[in-house]
């Protein structure tokens, strides 16, 4: 039976973060395994995101994990880099623009003023100022806007997955293209875990960063966690006239559009009746973006109304049902299972943070740069939840 410090279940973003970091602590001199079931990458969300990164979150861990993330991504091609070829993810900060109306403006304004207290460079602006900043904006119904000036904006999610992954590798990480089918326990502890090929591999901690698959992952420990994996789907598009300066911009009805290229993309979450759990399914439903997307845009921004639709695609989304926020860490129960489950839609801009924060707990036994324990998936059981207002 071969043996690793470390197992990691899923070599995505997140996935990959986790053996970055674990690879490059100095305190770390064990052996890490990362089991990836595709490794191709096509069905991965990683790859499917609309990959962005903000600071407009209503709580406060939230807005210093992507705070964190922003900073990574700016030195990225430098830490990162492997043999003087340094990766570059386009980082694009062409900053969030979240839109109210009278019925959210004190919640955009609460938001607002947490996230410059935690250091964001997030601006508050009238009506007035909006239609100033940008001349295509319908305000007639908008009551405040809330910009990112810097530090938010648009990446290459595939991209920063293989610099991670890329980078771990060349540290002596070893990626196996396999399934976990089943862990072995030893009263609280996985001391195995056997994938699809037949074989055992004894192992010191394992973490599930599984994605769509981390809740039946963590049911072979025991544990029932509740994830959800839904179906997002992004559509493309042309506009025949210039909208200058376009940030990621998010109406008051969670559609949202942002620059992409020389067109745009855009999605939103679709209603809760036609918002089921899904396993497989990633077939594109054009009927969203006819009957709601396209005439939100259109009305929110006038010239969306003479668009080319261009072409879309479908992936999944692990959600945590208790909260929108990830299960990050250990659960008391099974104290060396190191969860990663249900970002929400956010894995990509959390990763950096998320995988510091899970090498250091994996290495050190406490969090030596940033305490995420409220994120802890505890939290379920004891019924704490983290609430997120600003979940797109």
């Amino acid at each position: 039976m071969s043996s690793y410090d470390v197992v990691i279940i899923g070599g995505a973003v997140t996935g990959s973060s986790v053996a970055y970091h674990l690879a490059a602590d100095p305190a770390f001199t064990g052996r890490i395994l990362v089991v990836e079931k595709d490794p191709s990458y096509q069905r991965c969300a990683s790859a499917l995101s609309a990959a962005s990164i903000r600071q407009q979150f209503s709580t406060a861990v939230n807005v210093e994990i992507s705070l964190y993330g922003i900073d990574f991504l700016r030195r990225l091609p430098d830490v990162l880099a492997v043999d003087g070829e340094r990766p570059d993810v386009q980082l694009h900060e062409g900053g969030y623009l979240f839109v109210a109306t009278a019925a959210g403006r004190d919640i955009l304004a609460a938001n607002h003023a947490l996230q410059t207290r935690l250091g964001a460079d997030i601006v508050l602006e009238e009506p007035a100022a909006l239609r100033q900043r940008f001349p295509w904006l319908n305000t007639d119904d908008l009551a405040v806007g809330c910009l990112g000036r810097s530090g938010e904006g648009w990446f290459d999610g595939y991209g920063l997955m293989q610099a991670f992954r890329r980078k771990a590798r060349s540290l002596g990480v070893t990626y196996r293209a396999a399934s976990v089918v089943g862990l072995t326990m030893d009263k609280d502890r996985v001391v195995s875990v056997t994938l699809s090929d037949g074989e055992t591999i004894a192992c010191g901690a394992v973490v599930n960063a599984a994605g769509a698959g981390g809740r039946a992952i963590a049911a072979m420990a025991g544990l029932d966690i509740p994830i959800q994996v839904k179906k997002r789907i992004i559509f493309t598009f042309k506009c025949a006239d210039p909208v200058p300066a376009c940030p990621l911009l998010i109406d008051p009805s969670g559609v949202y559009v942002r620059p992409e290229g020389e067109g745009f993309l855009c999605g939103t979450q679709p209603p809760p009746d036609r918002d089921p759990d899904v396993d497989d399914d990633f077939e594109v439903e054009w009927d969203l973006f006819e009957d709601i997307i396209w005439p939100t845009l259109a009305h929110r921004v006038p010239v969306f109304e003479r668009i080319k639709p261009g072409r879309a695609w479908a992936g999944t989304y692990d959600m945590c049902a208790f909260d929108h926020n990830v299960l990050l860490g250990p659960p008391s129960a099974v104290p060396n299972l190191f969860l990663a489950n249900g970002f929400s839609g956010h894995g990509l801009q959390q990763s950096p943070a998320v995988g510091r924060y899970l090498a250091d707990l994996i290495v050190h036994g406490r969090p030596l740069n940033m305490d995420l324990s409220v994120l802890s998936p505890d939290r379920v059981a004891a019924g704490r939840p983290v609430l997120e207002k600003n979940v797109v």
